[in-house]
């Protein structure tokens, strides 16, 4: 999958085929199944909301576009304001609104806002099979008579009715249909603004509703198209509506949506007993049920643990580093230097103890990459499944104790793929006290993916009271800090309101579409980040300014922490990315672990170092993209906060094992 972070520029003569539907409805799965592997990433414009787009399979002519999941054309969240915005700036397009054939009233309620706008689109009702079990019967027939568009039954991650979706769109029309009568007070209302409005502007009604429901994130538009006298009329008529109506035009408006919509789906749907329920549904029952989910929780870490820890970790490294690079590659390599290049520092930069092939490659490929991969692929697993979010309703009582509530889990789960990327998802999160708690237990405490691969690697070769000790000490520190920080951070809390997909077996060809193009983001990211790294220690060891650091620290480093002095260069490379940190510390005890038999003394010093570089100083990614979402001062902040906090946190621990053990 290729990926290209940059401001999206999509011509106005190209034409565009829009994405669009609630979170969590399949619109993902289509838009791979139009335009295949093969897209582009974006950042919308002025946010950090990201954007997928790719060309459309057979027609490169044609932009498939997908947007971020929606609720409600009136937005309350940035990715809301963004997929809204994308529909206002594109008149000429065409839409695929994906629903959820589960909650049909969910979905018609985006329906009727795209009718009153008059955008040609037709409805994909998803998860058709799922609505079928729980004896939802959907009448597409009469729901298409009704509301004029072509509407379709799929099964997305089936890829059943995905084949009728694009000669649908060609029978899409701006068809108006008997809409919404909405009250006299809104009515009147909305033709107040709309004649304040031009009469050629595109979407001039539904822009009129959006505008006298006060929407702030429309103030702009506001001030460069209307003059001061009509930005006085138009706050007059809101003044006056919101008078009337003795409550906000925003919940008015969209509560007439609503009863209309729920009107449309008492013509349309007939209800039977469900099926029996499925394996399945079943399991998704019982993973959120107060002990049930407890257990299953247990057994997925467990099964993690077995595939990251000792099969990636253990198996697939010890394959990759020492049959394929110790016993063939690295000689092959350092002869061919010796040979082309017999320089002395043409052999140290290249083949060295700090040199880009022997170090770097090695560290990036034959360590990190099996550890990654099995990772990216027990979280392809989860995602496909549908455990995730079932998984943050199980938590939610938990997180409120730190003022956040279960949606937080999702970013501090992704975070365990990637701590940069989930940073950016915060803004799931409708507080931003909610916001700035995660991002700093972010980068505090949640390992990413290549991290965490590694430390569990090296934990898997010791006692499990040692993995436990790490794993209790990691939990309780993201609590307490997590604890802390909701009485310090002023602000307020948000409800918790969260749609759940259906539990399902994981589609294998999902599953390996996503795990190859997070391969691919680790190759492509990550993988210079080691050379750069190991470049940098090259330097300083030439320089020998490497051992004045070393003597420098050594006070912390062995006095404090415990650790061999050479651990240094694993946390100075950690200020660069911790995961290349927590590879460097495995080299380091490598051989302890290879040998089968560690004494004592190597495992405290381990654990200590674990828990060193998982409570270490965000990657310099993860600190960008904080200061993009929040500020260099909030950046600052954590970093200075985090620094001395993991340092003290892994001396106290260092000090109370040598007491316990030795």
């Amino acid at each position: 999958m290729s990926h290209n972070h940059s401001t999206p520029r999509f011509p106005d003569h190209q034409e565009k085929i829009i994405l669009m539907g609630n979170p969590n409805v399949g619109k993902s799965v289509i838009f791979n199944y139009l335009t295949g592997r093969y897209v582009t990433v974006s950042n919308y414009p002025g946010t950090t909301v990201e954007l997928t787009h790719g060309k459309l399979l057979g027609d490169s002519s044609t932009l498939v576009l997908d947007t971020p999941g929606i609720n409600n054309f009136i937005p309350s969240s940035e990715d809301e304001v963004v997929t809204r915005n994308i529909l206002l700036e594109s008149p000429d397009a065409r839409v695929i609104q994906v629903g959820d054939s589960r909650n049909l009233d969910r979905t018609l309620l985006l329906s009727l806002q795209l009718k009153e706008m008059g955008i040609p689109f037709i409805l994909c009702l998803n998860m058709s099979d799922e609505a079928r079990e729980r004896g939802i019967h959907i009448d597409e027939d009469k729901l298409s008579e009704i509301l004029q568009v072509p509407v379709v039954k799929t099964v997305a991650i089936q890829h059943i009715g995905l084949q009728k979706l694009i000669p649908k769109l060609a029978e899409a029309s701006t068809n108006n249909f008997s809409g919404i009568e909405y009250s006299p007070v809104i009515s009147e209302g909305c033709k107040k603004v709309s004649s304040l409005i031009e009469s050629d502007q595109p979407f001039r009604e539904s822009l009129s509703l959006m505008i006298l429901a006060s929407d702030l994130s429309l103030n702009d538009w506001v001030h460069e198209h209307l003059s001061k006298n009509d930005i006085d009329e138009l706050n007059d008529a809101l003044r006056e509506a919101e008078t009337n109506l003795q409550t906000s035009v925003g919940n008015a408006i969209t509560s007439e949506r609503m009863r209309k919509a729920r009107t449309l789906v008492s013509k349309v749907i007939t209800r039977e007993k469900a099926e029996e329920s499925s394996f399945f549904t079943r399991l998704g029952e019982w993973s959120q049920h107060r002990f049930g989910g407890l257990a299953i929780g247990a057994v997925v870490l467990y099964l993690i643990y077995q595939f990251v820890g000792v099969f990636g970790a253990g198996i697939l490294v010890d394959f990759f580093e020492n049959t394929i690079f110790g016993n063939w590659l690295t000689p092959l390599v350092t002869s061919i230097v010796d040979t082309l290049l017999p320089f002395q520092f043409a052999h140290d930069l290249l083949v060295g103890d700090y040199g880009l092939l022997s170090m770097a490659l090695s560290y990036s490929i034959a360590i990190v990459l099996p550890i990654v991969g099995t990772f990216f692929l027990a979280f392809g697993i989860l995602e496909d499944s549908g455990y995730l979010p079932r998984l943050a309703v199980m938590m939610n009582k938990l997180f409120r104790m730190m003022g956040l509530n279960g949606k937080a889990v999702l970013p501090m789960v992704l975070g365990l793929g990637c701590d940069t990327m989930a940073t950016m998802t915060t803004r799931i999160l409708d507080s931003r006290k909610e916001r700035l708690i995660v991002m700093l237990l972010l980068a505090l405490g949640v390992p990413c993916s290549a991290q965490l691969g590694v430390i569990l690697g090296m934990l898997a070769a010791l006692s499990p009271a040692m993995t436990f000790l790490w794993v209790g000490c990691i939990v309780l520190v993201i609590f307490a800090v997590g604890f802390l920080s909701s009485k310090i951070i002023s602000g307020k809390g948000s409800d918790f309101v969260l749609e759940l997909p259906p539990m399902r077996l994981p589609k294998l060809s999902n599953i390996g579409v996503k795990t190859l193009a997070r391969i691919e983001w680790y190759l492509r990211e990550a993988v210079p980040l080691f050379f750069l790294g190991t470049f940098v220690l090259f330097i300083l060891d030439k320089l020998t300014l490497l051992s004045v650091i070393e003597r420098g620290v050594s006070p912390i480093v062995v006095g404090f922490l415990g650790l061999p002095i050479k651990a240094t260069e694993a946390f100075l490379i950690g200020f660069l990315r911790r995961d290349y940190g927590a590879a460097g510390l495995y080299n380091l005890f490598n051989d302890q672990i290879q040998s089968g038999s560690i004494a004592m003394e190597t495992q405290i010093q381990i654990v200590v170092s674990m828990i060193t570089i998982t409570l270490f100083m965000p990657c310099i990614a993860n600190f960008f993209v904080i200061i993009k979402e929040q500020g260099i001062k909030v950046a600052m902040a954590i970093s200075l906060f985090i620094l001395p906090f993991s340092i003290l946190v892994a001396g106290f621990i260092n000090y109370l094992l040598r007491w316990l053990l030795l």
